[in-house]
């Protein structure tokens, strides 16, 4: 009859710390034992699976000092620690809340997230949200980089393999313009009539900015970018100061130029839609506390 594997909680918190900050004197800080002890505990776990799990080498540094075996079995380590943790909580009746990290753009934490996990905490008071902002850009490599984070949101250009996306909305393109503005005379706005004034982008890189790029580009139009910044707020704050024109996605209920000083036009030409939704990590299983975050934001979509 076979034995239950011999497999500990401290082995794989090992392996799983290593993951997060990169080398053996880190995760010994971490886990309050010293280096020695931290490699003990994966030579251990290594043993036990057959395969070597991280370089022992001190050469080029490395993006991960994990081996393919080890960033294999990483999202099952994490899923381990999680369940090991469900059922030490099983009987606790402290009321010791539960956290769920989120990374997510400044936008979406604005105007959808803020309300969501107010909303959230009312429904699930013994599970706290942590939000955290970065750009576009940023939120799928802290998603793959840092293990803490448990989930994004964001509107991903073309998201990486190792990531799963769960669409949750989508958004149109309009124009907006200081007020008064002579663009303001038509009932929809032309990516040709934009290019004759300054427009104010996002950033490079960004998925709106690349939208908008390819856009102009099957027109074969040129646009005049005068500014580029990383957030929507910011765009509304240049356009209301008349520093120039620009296309972002509106919420319907048009909270992003509420009491600002622009006006709105809807764009008549075609541009992607921005697709909104949460990425997580490939194969790995959320939390209860993640999951039930999750199914509460889709949800109220």
């Amino acid at each position: 009859m076979e034995t239950t594997p011999s497999i500990s909680t401290d082995q794989v918190a090992a392996l799983v710390e290593l993951a997060r900050q990169g080398s053996l004197r880190a995760a010994a800080e971490k886990l309050h034992i010293t280096e020695q002890g931290v490699r003990n505990r994966l030579l251990a776990l290594e043993r036990r699976l057959g395969v070597p799990l991280y370089r022992k080498s001190r050469g080029m540094r490395r993006m991960t000092p994990l081996t393919p075996e080890g960033k294999r079995f990483l999202p099952h380590a994490i899923e381990f620690l999680h369940r090991a943790g469900e059922l030490c909580e099983l009987f606790d009746e402290s009321g010791r809340p539960r956290e769920v990290n989120v990374v997510a753009s400044h936008y979406l934490i604005a105007y959808v997230l803020i309300d969501a996990v107010r909303q959230f905490h009312a429904a699930y008071p013994d599970i706290r949200v942590r939000l955290t902002s970065r750009t576009e850009r940023d939120i799928e490599q802290v998603l793959l980089e840092d293990v803490h984070v448990s989930l994004g949101v964001a509107a991903p250009y073309a998201p990486s393999p190792e990531l799963a996306y769960s669409h949750l909305f989508s958004m149109n393109w309009s124009v907006i313009t200081p007020a008064r503005h002579r663009l303001l005379r038509h009932e929809q706005v032309t990516l040709a009539q934009l290019a004759e004034h300054p427009l104010i982008l996002y950033e490079s890189g960004s998925t709106g900015r690349q939208h908008l790029v390819d856009a102009f580009l099957r027109r074969g139009i040129a646009p005049a970018v005068e500014m580029e910044t990383t957030n929507t707020d910011l765009i509304v704050r240049m356009v209301e100061a008349g520093l120039g024109v620009s296309i972002v996605p509106l919420l319907p209920s048009g909270a992003v130029t509420r009491g600002r000083r622009v006006g709105v036009r809807p764009l008549s030409d075609e541009v992607r839609p921005i697709d909104s939704g949460i990425l997580t990590r490939s194969g790995e299983r959320l939390s209860t506390a993640a999951q039930t975050f999750v199914e509460f934001v889709q949800g109220s979509r």
